[in-house]
């Protein structure tokens, strides 16, 4: 199934990144994009969302110095952006893979791309290794962690549930059952031309 190869993908990635759990550390794909290609955007994409959480947890520091703070900002910004495009590279590898399939008469779209679909599928494999560590934090309390052992319950059903969700939709696509449907990100407040405040600039 490729959820099972975008999971195993997902645990290697966040395993690596907290090797040196720096969010400046250099980031280097082992997957080629030539004969890779879905292996490389999976691990870039994963890469992309654990830097991003961890500037996620830093800009929240109620000391963090007002510079400081903006600099990330703008870091976590241009992530966003970073995120949305790879999830579009997502969608075109499986728009290419399935462009000979002619949906059947009566075929539907679901109310997100398969792409979409794995960007939530990545971010739960962060939730679930983090809550994981809260878990079995050894200096928290024993209520902490029963707590957030139930949320990690939780999560992990989650995780198979949108696995087979996912796995489901694109042997739907396969069969001609579905299809998909891409509508590319029009986000304006990046945009020179849309967002008021850059325009007046």
């Amino acid at each position: 199934m490729f959820t099972d190869k975008a999971n195993k993908i997902f645990q290697e990635v966040i395993e690596k990144y907290h090797e040196m759990d720096n969010v400046d550390q250099p980031f280097t794909n082992p997957y080629d994009s030539d004969t890779q290609l879905i292996e490389h955007l999976l691990y870039r994409k994963c890469w992309i969302d654990t830097v991003q959480w961890h500037y996620e947890d830093i800009v929240r520091d109620p000391n963090i110095d007002p510079i400081a703070g903006l600099k990330l900002k703008r870091l976590i910004d241009a992530s966003n952006q970073d995120r949305t495009d790879t999830v579009e590279y997502i969608d075109s590898y499986f728009l290419e893979k399935y462009k000979d399939i002619a949906p059947k008469e009566h075929a539907t779209i679901n109310t997100e791309s398969p792409a979409w679909g794995v960007d939530r599928l990545s971010i739960l494999a962060l939730k679930i290794y983090h809550m994981h560590e809260e878990a079995t934090r050894e200096d928290a309390s024993d209520a902490h962690r029963e707590k957030c052992q139930a949320k990690l319950d939780v999560l992990v059903e989650q995780r198979v549930d949108l696995s087979s969700a996912i796995d489901r939709f694109l042997k739907d696509i396969e069969s001609g059952d579905k299809y998909m449907k891409v509508y590319k990100q029009m986000k304006m407040y990046n945009d020179d031309e849309l967002n008021p405040v850059l325009r007046n600039k």
